[in-house]
């Protein structure tokens, strides 16, 4: 049993971080680009109109959608202290990963870094499918269509006898995929290949494309808000907002993408805190202005789409501005897309470096210096679900994923603190063990909310990362030999 928990050390990880071969590029504002980049992109292009509207499983938040805005900020903010002390004492790559291998020992490791598949590479294929709603959107404007057996899920597709007449058959099987959502996470995977320095430049530009925008939607907006859509405020009491603030978590997910790009960072025990409480802030700012504007500009029952702040601006018969605003979900989707197709192969590396996966995942280019196998593979794994999968199952899988993801690294501060009490700390959690603790608590509050279907789904995931763990991990491992 004692083996199931033995835990790395500080110095073991600081060893390993010197000879990684990584690039080290990143300072505080390109850091801070990062995390906006991963948190500002579907949640709150797509999300925000279904946690408001709700539907048949789940209440809807209607214009109380801010209150839950600032809900998840708070659960949020918890655990982004717990990542940013973790972050600057072990600036390794692989976030809870790492975290939790050096505070709670290899199963929990494991367990964590099996769950991050869901926040990573299963979030990124619910936001390649919102990104490919948008890109048609933007296409349609310029007067360019795409078949809809070409832009689609498959559940959607089967459940709609037009979309099936309308697509090709071969061997009497109508063919149905997604194909924007495909060729974006592809054309990623290429450009994060390619080099750290190069994405980090992208996603910077696409970070002050999607923050003009929504500034645009804000200015163009309070022009058209009818003060009487705010009334009730909230329709569905705080149930209606306990609701909503588990949908719209998903807008929250990327500030620890930043943590997983500690071993390409300049001086991570300074900007690394910076990075990722700079983000969350800046992003929650923008968060609660957008759905003011939103909710007042459409009664919150007209808002279940996956484009809503095109919709609202369609409703006033303003078709350019809708135009620009789906340039800005484009350029935001993009972004997410890449920090979180970034963060997952750098997990992956650090797993396959302590032999808890195959020693091909650790392998560093020669000359552009990125784990290239790596992002290749989870690529095209994220390419291949995008093409068929559906959004609204992908977000509530990503989400529980998440919130468990940051309830163990809450759980690690408080560990660390006991096991390595005077190993420096560049950041501190202030209250410890209370907010840690709170934090823990804030996060299981949350996923209470989401459908008993999602833990199922949850739950039958983690049994499958435990049996490769036996089959495969426990007996690999690189601590262990």
């Amino acid at each position: 049993m004692s083996r199931l928990f033995r835990r790395k050390s500080l110095a073991e990880l600081q060893a390993e971080g010197a000879r990684s071969g990584l690039r080290r590029t990143l300072g505080a504002w390109e850091l801070t680009a990062l995390g906006i980049g991963a948190i500002i992109g579907a949640g709150i292009f797509a999300t925000v109109g279904t946690a408001a509207a709700g539907d048949a499983a789940r209440p809807g938040a209607g214009p109380g959608i801010v209150l839950s805005f600032v809900l998840t900020a708070a659960v949020c903010g918890l655990a982004a202290l717990c990542y940013a002390e973790l972050a600057a004492m072990v600036p390794i790559s692989g976030s809870a990963y790492t975290y939790a291998y050096v505070g709670l020992g290899e199963l929990v490791a494991w367990i964590i870094g099996w769950d991050l598949i869901i926040e990573y590479a299963v979030g990124n294929v619910a936001v390649a499918i919102s990104w490919s709603g948008y890109f048609c959107e933007l296409l349609r404007g310029l007067g360019l269509e795409v078949p809809r057996w070409l832009a689609t899920d498959l559940r959607t597709a089967l459940s709609s006898p037009e979309i099936l007449a309308g697509a090709p058959h071969l061997g009497g099987i109508p063919i149905v995929f997604n194909l924007p959502a495909a060729g974006i996470v592809l054309l990623l995977t290429w450009v994060l290949v390619y080099g750290i320095r190069e994405s980090s430049r992208l996603n910077i530009a696409m970070v002050v494309v999607k923050l003009g925008v929504l500034v645009f939607f804000v200015a163009v907006g309070c022009f058209y808000v009818q003060p009487e859509n705010w009334t009730p405020f909230l329709p569905n009491g705080f149930h209606g907002v306990w609701a909503g603030a588990a949908i719209v978590f998903f807008a929250y997910i990327g500030f620890d993408a930043v943590s997983t790009a500690a071993e390409e960072t300049r001086d991570p025990g300074r900007n690394m805190p910076r990075g990722i409480i700079g983000s969350l802030a800046i992003s929650t700012a923008v968060y609660v202005v957008v759905a003011v504007v939103l909710t007042g500009m459409v009664p919150w029952f007209d808002l279940h789409t996956a484009e809503p702040l095109a919709v609202a601006m369609n409703r006033y018969s303003l078709g350019w501005a809708a135009g620009i605003v789906a340039v800005g979900s484009v350029a935001a989707n993009t972004a997410v897309l890449l920090v979180f197709q970034l963060g997952q192969p750098r997990i992956f590396f650090s797993m396959s470096r302590d032999g808890l996966l195959p020693p091909v995942f650790a392998k560093v280019h020669p000359k552009h210096r990125t784990p290239h196998v790596a992002t290749i593979i989870t690529g095209l794994a994220v390419a291949a679900f995008a093409s068929f999968a559906n959004i609204e199952e992908m977000v509530d899988l990503t989400n529980i994923g998440t919130l468990f993801a940051f309830a163990i690294v809450s759980a690690g501060v408080i560990f660390l603190r006991a096991s390595e009490p005077d190993a420096p700390r560049p950041f501190r959690v202030p209250f410890v063990p209370f907010l840690p603790l709170l934090s823990m608590a804030a996060c299981l509050f949350l996923a209470a909310g989401l459908p008993w279907v999602t833990w199922l789904r949850f739950a039958g995931w983690l049994g499958l990362g435990l049996l490769i763990y036996v089959l495969y991990g426990r007996r690999h491992s690189a601590l262990a030999k």
